[in-house]
């Protein structure tokens, strides 16, 4: 049934006006919530705000490694400590090592780079730390609608956005309305800003109706895979923050991993691989599950009975695309009528894996943009104040320090060390050359026949584990009526050049074995597509290459449920 058809059957949506609507209940979009209200009460205005969240709860579908540099924080909330911020573990040490299979070298303190350099940062969970903001939202006033995705842009006769829909509840596979049938619902705005992380569904339709990106590089992005163990105490050293580089990814493929103690006896362990790898046999996945094997990791996770040391217990599991492309991928963050806030634009800073604070910070200027836009009678126009503020920030300097950063990898593991080195190190970021890129990530693929196949180890059930079971500890679930929200623009697409040309990738970039190809009557192949593993990690959508694959909103709550992530 078409939207036109279910709008003659039901009616047309209810509509709610606000001054500004924030599509994502992440650091960014919270944030801009939290500066919008406390501006409002410093000014003596009346500004509604609302927060949509697609994910059961604000903090259900947030996951990041995660290391805050609290930067961003203090000047939203001067006094977090004292309001209960979930930042309990500082950083106590660093290291940087390069594995080979079975050997590993540390870099020695004194020459890490600054972006290395976690002095003063804290080791959080950033899915509890979303939690906490989300109260403190509220508190100030901001509406937060847990459980209701933003699936449709809404456009003014002049173009301009006009604010967004919620989609409907209750369409069967067949995408007819059953007995339980919702109809979205509208939400209107002076100003809609975007904060739905990376890959964001409705910012990349944004990017590409007003061609923000013209001029700028395309942008790139890592998959980070991440589980949280608990561990013997006495392999835990309370905020001992590690970084791998090199095994088990080849010298020309971008990755790396970390090891994070946090309090309580957890760590963090997690792998980012650039999804700008060639080789189709490649599975992050596996890769992830290969390192942990490594002696220096799986120290910390194995029992040894001689020394009294009990087998570590893994907790929880999830994986999320981050955006690495930094700031020459940075698109036009405004248009008229909204705005592009933290990693739905890209303004993580890969060099040092954070994007939190990033993400408060674009937050906050947005919000200073709007703000002023709305009590001066505005609407619907470019808030042109924000990436001008941007520009004038530390967080612009910040990026443009890292701008070369992922870009050297494509010269190799080696030189990219070197490199990286004598710009964060020696140049202390203050480089006279750009590094540019002319590809998108999925252009990078290579045919299956140009590639050598990658033996992975079966899992063990103990340090190392299959797709299905840490599915399961992400608390994934969609309702299983609703049609699968990975779409294919062309369903022979699949099996005539995914199979045929390259052995089938998405059954190995998928960290969540939604994609499988299986066999019909007739033994054909077919693309199965499991829409009710999906993590909402975005990868498909990024670099299935030919583009085919559309990630698109499920209904409201569904995907995965992070505790501690």
């Amino acid at each position: 049934m078409t939207h036109d058809e279910i709008i003659a059957q039901f009616g047309p949506r209810e509509a709610m006006e606000y001054d500004v609507v924030v599509v994502g209940g992440g650091p960014g979009g919270l944030a801009t919530a939290i500066r919008l209200k406390q501006l409002a009460a410093e000014k003596g205005k009346d500004v509604s705000v609302v927060v949509l969240e697609k994910g059961s709860e604000p903090g259900a579908h947030i996951l990041s490694g995660a290391i805050m540099d609290p930067r961003a924080l203090n000047e939203l909330f001067p006094n977090w400590k004292e309001l209960g911020a979930p930042l309990n573990q500082p950083v106590t040490d660093d290291a940087m090592m390069f594995l080979g299979e079975t050997m590993a070298f540390r870099t020695p303190n004194f020459v890490l780079p600054e972006c290395f350099q976690n002095h003063g940062n804290y080791i959080i969970s950033l899915s509890n730390f979303t939690r906490w903001l989300a109260t403190q939202a509220e508190s100030l006033g901001v509406e937060i609608f847990p459980g209701f995705a933003a699936a449709e842009v809404l456009y003014n006769a002049d173009g301009s956005v006009k604010g967004v829909a919620t989609g409907n509840m209750g369409v069967g596979k067949d995408g007819q309305p059953t007995d339980n049938f919702q109809l979205g619902m509208e939400l209107h705005a002076k100003y809609t800003v975007f904060a739905e992380g990376a890959r964001g569904h409705l910012g990349k339709q944004l990017i590409a109706k007003f061609k923000l990106d013209e001029g700028k590089d395309p942008q790139s992005y890592g998959l980070g895979i991440k589980e949280v163990w608990e561990i013997d105490p006495k392999r835990h050293q309370s905020g001992f923050v590690m970084h791998t580089a090199g095994w088990p990814m080849d010298n020309s493929t971008y990755g790396g991993a970390f090891l994070y103690h946090l309090e309580d006896n957890k760590v963090t362990l997690g792998f980012i691989t650039g999804l700008d790898y060639a080789n189709p046999y490649l599975s992050p996945f596996e890769e992830f599950q290969r390192w942990k094997l490594h002696p220096n990791i799986r120290w910390y996770l194995e029992g040894d009975e001689a020394h009294g040391i009990k087998p570590a217990k893994r907790l929880g599991y999830g994986a999320r695309a981050i955006t690495a492309g930094g700031l020459m991928s940075l698109p036009k963050t405004v248009f008229p009528g909204g705005a592009l806030v933290g990693c739905d634009a890209g303004f993580l800073n890969v060099s040092r894996i954070k994007g939190s604070h990033a993400a408060i910070k674009t937050g906050m200027l947005a919000a200073d943009a709007a703000f002023e836009a709305v009590t001066a009678g505005r609407q619907h126009d470019e808030l042109s104040a924000y990436p001008e503020a941007f520009e004038k920030s530390w967080l612009h300097t910040e990026l443009h320090k890292a701008r070369n950063f992922k870009a050297w990898f494509k010269k190799g593991l080696v030189v990219a060390t070197v490199m990286n080195g004598v710009e964060q190190f020696a140049l202390r970021g203050h480089i006279p050359w750009t590094l540019r890129r002319d590809k998108p990530d999925h252009a990078y693929l290579k045919p299956a026949a140009d590639c050598k196949p990658i033996e992975y180890p079966k899992p063990d059930g103990q340090l190392t584990f299959d797709r299905l079971s840490s599915v399961f500890i992400s608390n994934t679930n969609h309702e299983e009526h609703q049609p699968a929200h990975l779409t294919l623009k062309d369903a022979s697409v699949p099996v005539s050049i995914n199979l045929a040309k390259y052995a089938g990738p998405e059954a190995r970039y998928c960290p969540a074995g939604v994609y499988e190809y299986v066999k019909t009557a007739d033994n054909s192949d077919r693309l199965q597509i499991n829409a009710q593993n999906c993590v909402h990690c975005k990868t498909c959508d990024i670099k299935d290459p030919t583009q085919n694959i559309v990630w698109v909103t499920p209904e409201g709550g569904g995907g995965p449920n992070y505790v501690g992530m």
